[in-house]
């Protein structure tokens, strides 16, 4: 129990989960991203902190590359007992969720979800594997590999600096291709636009 599963994907954008309605969602439309899952549960005493810097998080990386997926789970102490659609009514209108809030999922046992079978595969715990409560969180980069694992207390905000980073790197090739002379400076802004980190536009 807890070890590491052998998986074939190899990238979080291969899967295919569904939104808090039923409708499927390609993960794919996050390549380029770099992305922050979250189990959540609304009746939780880690609710609230968690949902209130999550939106802090979001609201200040959200147009530089960044996205929260959360993943509402009823698994530790019944504590997200409501539908999907509740638990994504409750992290919008009380706390201001603008990212993505996924219909309800189970992140242990035999019914876990192929999503959170690649997350634990990827990055295991101190304990291992298994998902230990509530607000446990994998970072992942912008080509869909976990990089980190997060306990449940370590909160959005604990995190951020080593987010900064990506973004630094982000912000940097963009400013050192424009130094380029024209013709490396085309070839340099097709591939961040190939790589998502521009606009083509």
């Amino acid at each position: 129990m807890g070890a590491s599963q052998s998986l074939p994907q190899r990238s979080i954008h291969e899967f295919t989960v569904k939104d808090s309605r039923g409708k499927d969602v390609d993960l794919s439309i996050y390549k380029g991203k770099v992305l922050l899952v979250v189990n959540v549960a609304s009746k939780c005493g880690l609710t609230n902190s968690n949902y209130t810097q999550l939106t802090e998080l979001y609201s200040k990386y959200k147009d530089r590359g960044f996205e929260i997926l959360a993943f509402p789970c009823n698994q530790f102490l019944k504590q997200e007992p409501g539908t999907s659609q509740d638990a994504q009514e409750f992290a919008c209108t009380r706390y201001k969720a603008d990212y993505p809030v996924f219909q309800k999922i189970r992140v242990n046992g035999p019914d876990t979800a192929p999503v959170y079978k690649f997350l634990k595969a990827s990055k295991t715990g101190t304990f291992g594997s298994r998902i230990k409560w509530n607000f446990t969180k994998f970072l992942v980069d912008k080509e869909g590999h976990v990089i980190n694992r997060y306990a449940p207390t370590t909160t959005p905000l604990a995190i951020e600096l080593q987010h900064s980073s990506f973004l630094n790197e982000v912000v940097k090739t963009i400013v050192v291709a424009w130094k380029l002379p024209y013709e490396s400076k085309k070839y340099a802004r097709l591939n961040m636009v190939h790589a998502g980190l521009i606009n083509e536009a």
